[in-house]
């Protein structure tokens, strides 16, 4: 056997490292969430929607739980034009009305993924609301709503699909909660932008510390992932417009990140804060300026650090 490659043609060569620079530069599908039912909230644009397309091509059940069921002046997207695409993908969707902070349409929307799918595996808590303000411009009723979608959404999401995640284990599956919401611990200065937004976003990570202990007996995975840097999505875009779009990564960083924690065993992956870039990282993929808006740059140089990020 010759040592290197007999190479015919120079298409030859392009052609393998073409191959060599997927393998390297890609999260690939793997399709070990075929048949599996995901209960994403908020999957009907930006990072939600992202993770729903990532499963749905290994040919997952995907249930988007989200408000937006008609066109936005604002917001791209809705319950309906993302299951069109999950479908597309190799999907198979279930577009619910939910507003996570009701316990009814919650419930609801669980019954009916029930009933459709056979039952529950992973739970993504994506939906959030966000208000970077100080403290003498926030008002309580934004304050109460950041709270309300934030923590008591992912608590009370986790609480109802909890009976179906047990009964997936029992199954034979590998049952996870993914919250996106940031590390902990704290590191000083790193709420003094938004300190109400941040109340409202490490309670989701409490309930990621807490039920990963609670859970574990049943076998159920709970972990936290956070962007590194800055996500181009309709809400970043409200916050800051071009400029921010100029220096962020796509949701599909996040998508792949996500994707490949939920493929773990669900026994040897809890109780994790994890950031997007470590994850990918460990599965071998290195060329992070692939997801980055702006291709005419590559790597981190572009990228702007999250402000709940501890390094970049």
């Amino acid at each position: 056997m010759l040592p290197f490659p007999y190479w015919k043609s120079d298409s030859h060569i392009d052609r393998f490292f073409t191959v060599i620079k997927s393998k390297l530069y890609v999260m690939e599908n793997t399709g070990k969430l075929k048949g599996y039912t995901i209960f994403i909230t908020g999957a009907s644009r930006g990072i939600g929607k992202a993770v729903a397309l990532k499963v749905a091509r290994d040919g997952a059940n995907v249930v988007i739980a989200a408000k937006t069921s008609k066109p936005h002046p604002k917001l791209r997207g809705t319950i309906y034009t993302a299951a069109k695409e999950i479908e597309d993908a190799g999907g198979k969707a279930l577009p619910c009305i939910v507003d996570v902070r009701s316990e009814e349409q919650i419930q609801e929307a669980v019954d009916m993924a029930v009933k459709r799918f056979g039952g529950i595996d992973i739970l993504v808590n994506n939906a959030s609301a966000i208000s970077v303000t100080s403290t003498p411009t926030t008002t309580m009723k934004k304050f109460d709503l950041m709270n309300q979608i934030n923590t008591r959404g992912t608590f009370l999401c986790s609480k109802i699909c909890l009976p179906h995640l047990i009964q997936s284990k029992k199954n034979g599956r590998q049952p996870h909660i993914l919250n996106m919401s940031p590390p902990l611990p704290l590191e000083r200065g790193m709420l003094s932008r938004g300190v109400a937004y941040g109340i409202a976003k490490y309670g989701m990570s409490m309930c990621t510390m807490g039920m990963a202990e609670e859970f574990r007996e049943y076998g159920i995975a709970v972990n936290s992932l956070w962007p590194r840097t800055v996500i181009w999505t309709a809400a970043v875009e409200n916050l800051g417009g071009d400029f921010f779009k100029e220096v962020s990564r796509t949701p599909e960083i996040v998508a792949d990140a996500s994707y490949a924690i939920l493929i773990k065993s669900s026994l040897n992956c809890t109780g994790n804060f994890c950031y997007d870039d470590d994850v990918l990282h460990q599965e071998g993929v290195t060329n992070l300026g692939q997801y980055n808006i702006n291709q005419s740059q590559s790597g981190n140089a572009l990228a702007l650090k999250d402000f709940f990020a501890a390094k970049l």
